[in-house]
């Protein structure tokens, strides 16, 4: 029977074949007792593979439809070892507006190890298709962008990378894979922060990988156990339990999402919304196209920093903090927070202005954040000396 992705949620951890119990043993052991000096069994020590860790890597591949899971210490972890199956000499193509952590690797760590490197606006697949280099390994794509949504065509995308002998690597975060599979669209890699919307509670860090195919696995593996940067058995644990109830989460915080985009949209104080779920968004149609759901996460434009910094100090109910996809709604300034690693031109090149917002729906009722909202953006207007009804 084939079962919705809304189901694999809940089941593909599977019940434990030796108790029948319903969640995953907690294998909290760092090393396993081997019966002979000839054979050794399927752990030997917990670097290299622990049952708890192993059933959450072949819970993400079922939910992306990879040959391969495996789950890291966070998703900076998951990215850099990824990169790590290039070699000097290589050359990426890179989202232009990707996740500060992500550019601060590429600029700053990759270019150690001479993997030349290109950042491109991916939603121009004329400009992806000029950038290739005889050297060009990897496309590497972030869709919606972070922060301010941009959205690539990952199936032409990774057609262009295939003509070119790369591969495709997909940041999946914003969307999980209850609302949108890279791997079915042509990529090669997907990624994931799971600290995000895969756990949902704000109480881990952790990174998830799922290859295409069981070599491009093989390879991703060596490299995991190698740098030794893997998710522990307790932390394992604890995102198997968020996963299964991700589909729940998500369909609440999609809805307000929706609701508070619209209420932002309206507000004269709010210059721009960016959000993949309105009509006039310029990525719109592809998103549609490549995914089921607009996502939880919207972007927003002030005037300036005064602006954002006035907002922020009266916002009561979101969290002010770095992170987002929990529990909580959280609000995040990226020019000192996600992107702080970039340099202030390249964050206005990339219209991550001093003004712009993030913005994480949680669960907490719509009403009460849309007035929390209200109040807040009021206080701009009174601090600037305006008169606005929203």
């Amino acid at each position: 029977m084939s079962e919705r992705r809304e189901t694999k949620l809940i089941h593909s951890a599977g019940i434990d074949p030796l108790t029948g119990a319903v969640n995953v043993p907690i294998y909290l052991s760092s090393t396993f007792h081997q019966e002979s000096i000839d054979s050794f069994g399927p752990f030997d020590y917990s670097r290299s593979g622990n049952p708890t860790r192993k059933s959450l890597e072949e819970t993400i591949a079922k939910l992306e439809g990879g040959a391969r899971g495996l789950a890291f210490s966070s998703g900076m972890a998951a990215i850099s070892s990824a990169f790590m199956l290039l070699k000097a000499g290589d050359h990426v193509l890179v989202s232009e507006d990707v996740y500060g952590g992500t550019y601060r690797f590429i600029t700053e760590v990759l270019e150690k190890f001479k993997v030349d490197y290109t950042f491109v606006d991916m939603t121009d697949l004329g400009e992806v298709a000029a950038a290739f280099q005889p050297n060009t390994k990897v496309v590497y794509i972030e869709t919606p962008s972070n922060p301010v949504m941009k959205i690539t065509d990952i199936e032409m995308a990774a057609k262009l990378a295939k003509a070119n002998d790369a591969m495709t690597f997909v940041d999946n975060t914003f969307m999980t894979p209850l609302y949108q599979n890279p791997l079915e669209l042509g990529a090669d890699i997907v990624l994931h922060s799971a600290t995000k919307f895969l756990s949902g509670h704000s109480d881990i860090t952790a990174g998830l990988a799922v290859t295409k195919d069981a070599g491009l696995g093989e390879q991703l593996a060596f490299i995991q156990n190698t740098f030794g940067s893997v998710l522990g058995a307790q932390d394992s644990y604890t995102l198997i339990q968020g996963i299964k109830t991700l589909g729940a989460r998500t369909k609440q915080s999609g809805e307000t999402t929706a609701r508070i985009a619209e209420y932002l949209h309206r507000h004269p104080l709010v210059e721009e919304v960016y959000y993949p779920g309105f009509s006039f968004h310029p990525g719109n149609p592809i998103h549609k196209r490549q995914a089921s759901h607009a996502g939880c996460v919207l972007s927003f434009r002030l005037a300036d920093k005064d602006a954002a910094r006035i907002l922020v100090d009266a916002l009561e109910i979101p969290v002010f903090a770095v992170s987002l996809g929990a529990v909580e709604s959280i609000l995040s300034y990226p020019a000192t927070m996600s992107h702080a690693a970039m340099p202030p031109a390249e964050r206005e090149k990339r219209g991550i202005t001093d003004g712009v917002l993030r913005f994480s729906a949680g669960l907490e009722h719509p009403d009460d954040l849309i007035n929390d909202f209200s109040q807040a953006l009021e206080k701009i207007a009174i601090a600037k000396g305006l008169s606005v009804a929203d």
